[in-house]
Parts: structure tokens; sequence; C-alpha cells
């Protein structure tokens, strides 16, 4: 193998790389949520057990709001084994000669379907604490 095409396969590959910190960030944020959502629905169960009732409406919220945030975990995280794939899969294709397109193609396409889908996921969860949070003011 010439030192160029190793060269060629590094750019190729590192371009996905940006992807994946940009959806990693995205994660944290996410993930933050959850633990704040989680929080508030611990603070509401010690209300119940402190003789506070929860509006069921409310329990339903925090646990359709959790369910939301999980399954955008889990679709950025399928993401990110997707563009991982892509990654390795264009390496190979440069060190190997060999046109993988057919392979890459796809992977991207899935990765980014997945990614769309979390974002559809993390925008409804904000869009049900926002009419909670109005709810409650």
């Amino acid at each position: 193998m010439q030192p160029e095409t190793l060269s060629k396969a590094i750019q190729l590959s590192v371009a996905p790389v940006f992807l994946l910190a940009g959806i990693g960030a995205l994660l944290n944020v996410i993930s933050t949520r959850l633990a704040r959502i989680v929080d508030a629905a611990k603070r509401a169960k010690d209300g119940v057990l402190a003789g506070n009732p929860i509006d069921e409406q409310e329990r339903r919220c925090y646990r359709r709001r959790m369910q939301l945030t999980i399954r955008a975990i889990e679709l950025l995280t399928g993401s990110t084994l997707l563009i991982a794939a892509v990654v390795a899969v264009m390496f190979f294709s440069v060190i190997s000669r060999l046109n993988l397109t057919v392979v890459v193609a796809p992977l991207f396409i899935s990765a980014m379907t997945l990614l769309m889908l979390a974002s559809l996921c993390f925008l409804r969860e904000v869009q049900l604490a926002s009419r909670h949070l109005r709810q409650l003011i």
C-alpha cells in the first residue's frame, strides 16, 4: 500500500467522525433530560408517599416523556453504530481498492434515518415537557 492511499483512507474516514461528535453531544443533552425526568418523577412519587396524590395525567406525561427520551437514545446509539460501520467500510474500501459504495450508501442512509427519528422523538419530548409546564403555571 502506498502512503498516499493510507492518507486518502484516513481523510475519507475522518469526515463522518465529526458527525459522531455531534451525535455524542446530542446524546449528552438527551441523557441529561432523562435524568431530570427521572428526578421529577421521583419527587412526584415521594409526594404520593407523603400523602400528596399525583394526577394520573401527570404520571402518564412522565412515563411518555421517559419513553420518548429512551427511544431517542436508542435511535442515536443505532445511528452511531451505523456511522462507525460507514467509517470502517470506507477505510477498508480505500486500502483494499474495492468499490464498496453499494455497502456505504445504505449504511449512511440508515444512519441518517435513525438520526432523524431520534430528533423527532426529542422534539416530541420537548413539546410534552412544554405543555406540562404550561399546565402547571
